[in-house]
């Protein structure tokens, strides 16, 4: 299934490297939509902006997401507590696309204070490229995860 439409949020650790990366999704032919914070603001909070990613993610309004705080950690966290999300925190490429074809993960988290602008674009490109490959031990371990979800 191509990967056309892609959310993207960020708290003031990320913004810059967000609007970074969503110019260059764009650049690339993508349909991104935007979640905020819409300006750079030292005291925003970063749950503010994932949670509503997360949300379009999990409801399919976009077909995967891209978060960004300072670390990445903060993002990661708040985007796995909706139900339907599976994110990771990526700095590298082989979690980038092994996440996705292992994991079916759908939102990437990044930290703008860890990455610079290069590697990040990297490995958005390999996020986004990657497909879940569906194997029977990977959809198993998936229902289990999907089974936690419904069970708290």
């Amino acid at each position: 299934m191509p990967i056309h439409r892609i959310g993207v949020a960020a708290d003031h650790g990320g913004f810059e490297l967000k609007e970074f990366l969503a110019a260059k999704l764009r650049e690339a032919g993508y349909q991104v939509t935007d979640y905020g914070n819409h300006e750079w603001r030292s005291d925003d909070d970063y749950p503010d902006f994932v949670t509503p990613l997360a949300r379009a993610v999990a409801s399919g309004e976009v077909t995967r997401g891209l978060a960004v705080c300072g670390s990445g950690v903060g993002a990661s966290v708040a985007a796995n507590k909706v139900r339907g999300v599976r994110a990771c925190l990526v700095t590298e490429s082989f979690s980038a696309r092994q996440g996705v074809e292992d994991d079916d993960v759908n939102l990437i988290c990044m930290g703008g204070r860890v990455i610079g602008p290069g590697l990040a674009w990297e490995l958005l490109q390999v996020f986004l490229a990657a497909q879940f490959s569906a194997a029977e031990r990977h959809s198993r371990r998936l229902a289990k995860v999907v089974a936690l979800e419904s069970a708290h």
